[in-house]
């Protein structure tokens, strides 16, 4: 049996993707490899079949039509045969000693009797072109190296939520949560890393630094001048995660997934403003904004209350637009510099 599944999502990625897969192969046949090959239109197709080639009980090289990175992630998940499964984006790579202390601890609990819905691991933004880096761990809002639950979650702040980077879903559990991804869309790894929470029941925090996320490219999702283009997109993913729970539904969960619930819908909601408003004085964008507000509150007036009024857009929609984008635009700037982003 396969513990891991690992997908890599791959679009024109014949620069990168070598690093990746030569990073997961050191799990040896513990782990399975899937290089879903994106449509690409350069040596990413023949990269993949030549792992599959070499590799062939370990990598398996799947080519489909140009969907975009959820609809990867999405055929990722129908092909994997492992236990668990991860997302590793064709520029980023694992860990490798981290890797084994991963599998070793998954091995160890299922000689127990033991399997965890979740595993979550530290992600380090790595600008390795110029050598800095900025490290994610969860040690305020987890127990480490034990089992746990969301009773036992430490409340999140501010820009504090999980991202893909640090997940590691049971298979069968992130299937049974019906987390389809949009395609050809951005920022989706936002609802991949929110809607199968409810689901995931038993916890486990493993304090090691598995995923490195490679920044420094201009093309990047991150980089402001893409972000602000491509607010459209963020606004479509916001859209489904407001869809994915109501306000009472969440209410009913445990007090820590309910907290995090909450909170991760109001980071993002800030994350959207920002991509809507720090791309200048635009009416367009904030018709759009608006209409996504008008939506929240047509289908969910609850849940828009608690977002307008006491989750963390409140603290700048009292701002006049234009201020508000640059007030926005200066707040990521310093984020950038604190983790790293540029």
């Amino acid at each position: 049996m396969k513990l891991i599944s690992f997908a890599i999502p791959s679009y024109n990625s014949e620069q990168y993707l070598s690093h990746a897969v030569d990073t997961i192969l050191t799990g040896g046949e513990d782990v399975e490899i899937l290089i879903i090959n994106d449509g690409s239109t350069d040596r990413t197709a023949e990269i993949a079949d030549s792992y599959a080639q070499r590799y062939p009980t370990i990598v398996r090289a799947i080519h489909k039509p140009n969907g975009g990175h959820g609809s990867g992630v999405n055929r990722g998940l129908e092909e994997a045969t492992g236990l668990y499964y991860k997302v590793v984006d064709s520029d980023d790579w694992v860990d490798e000693k981290a890797l084994q202390e991963l599998l070793a601890t998954i091995r160890g609990h299922l000689h127990k009797g033991l399997e965890a819905d979740l595993y979550i691991t530290n992600f380090i933004y790595d600008h390795a072109l110029e050598g800095t880096k900025f490290t994610r761990d969860w040690k305020k809002h987890f127990p480490e190296h034990r089992f746990c639950t969301w009773k036992d979650a430490k409340p999140f702040f501010g820009s504090e939520v999980l991202l893909m980077h640090s997940l590691l879903y049971k298979t069968s559990v992130l299937r049974g949560s019906d987390t389809v991804l949009p395609e050809h869309t951005f920022y989706v790894d936002n609802y991949f890393a929110y809607k199968p929470l409810p689901h995931m029941e038993r916890i486990f925090y493993l304090n090691v630094d598995l995923y490195h996320y490679f920044i420094g490219r201009d093309d990047q999702s991150v980089n402001i001048r893409n972000f602000t283009k491509r607010y459209d997109q963020q606004i479509r993913v916001m859209e489904l995660m407001a869809d994915a729970y109501s306000y009472e539904q969440i209410m009913t969960m445990e007090t820590g997934l309910q907290k995090y619930m909450l909170h991760c819908l109001s980071a993002i909601m800030v994350n959207t403003m920002m991509f809507c408003c720090s791309g200048g004085n635009d009416e367009i964008r904030k018709a759009a904004y608006q209409d996504l507000w008008e939506h929240i509150r047509a289908r969910d007036p609850k849940l828009w209350d608690y977002l307008r009024h006491k989750g963390m857009p409140a603290l700048v929609s009292w701002m006049p637009w234009k201020m508000r984008g640059s007030a926005m635009r200066i707040g990521y700037q310093i984020l950038c510099k604190v983790v790293k982003l540029g």
